[in-house]
């Protein structure tokens, strides 16, 4: 599989910041783990069916989920992590199972397409989990981690890519359950985690 690149993205402000980043740490001693709470999505029950990552980095959670045998779609701006990724999925011989597509989220919409687990990790923008949640198919589970706000942050240009009090559940459309929130970290920075199943149809 090949990363579906947007030459539209080559001067953009977050692609130069994060391939710089990605280019200085290099991938030959990445660790390419999944999220921590990856075995609490997995106990949430997905149903079959598609995954969703956005902000996608080069991860191991869509490494992990493609060698369980799911279709997995990653997003991210920068090309150098999805090529990065995509290496590392080659030699596990997992490729055929990724859809790496780089992709400014800001502008990103969720199409048709409707997935069993759309999940990402330390990103926030209230606008995109939204539509997030659209991109979830009924029966199917959203799973979240974002950095949370600090008393020391509000007011500060970092406070809107943090999450408040109480979010990112209650920010969910009605059709949607919590069934796990957690803590976790980054860096020593607090992190809040949800996992929630949006509702099946009915008679489903």
């Amino acid at each position: 599989m090949s990363v579906q690149t947007d030459p539209a993205l080559r001067e953009h402000p977050n692609r130069v910041d994060w391939n710089a980043r990605y280019e200085r740490a290099g991938s030959a001693h990445a660790p390419f783990a999944p999220v921590p709470w990856l075995a609490d999505v997995l106990r949430a029950g997905v149903p079959d069916g598609p995954v969703l990552e956005l902000a996608s980095g080069r991860s191991g959670t869509a490494l992990a989920l493609a060698a369980h045998g799911r279709q997995v779609t990653a997003i991210d701006v920068s090309d150098v992590a999805l090529l990065q990724l995509d290496s590392e999925a080659v030699r596990r011989g997992v490729a055929d199972r990724l859809n790496l597509v780089q992709a400014d989220l800001g502008c990103w919409e969720p199409g048709e397409t409707r997935f069993a687990l759309v999940l990402s990790r330390l990103f926030w923008d209230a606008a995109i989990f939204h539509r997030a949640c659209e991109a979830v198919m009924p029966g199917g589970v959203l799973a979240w981690e974002s950095l949370a706000l600090s008393g020391a942050e509000a007011g500060t240009a970092s406070a809107k890519r943090r999450v408040k009090p109480g979010e990112p559940a209650c920010l969910l459309p009605a059709d949607f359950t919590v069934v796990h929130e957690g803590q976790g970290n980054c860096d020593s920075a607090p992190s809040r985690i949800m996992i929630a199943r949006r509702s099946p149809l009915p008679g489903a």
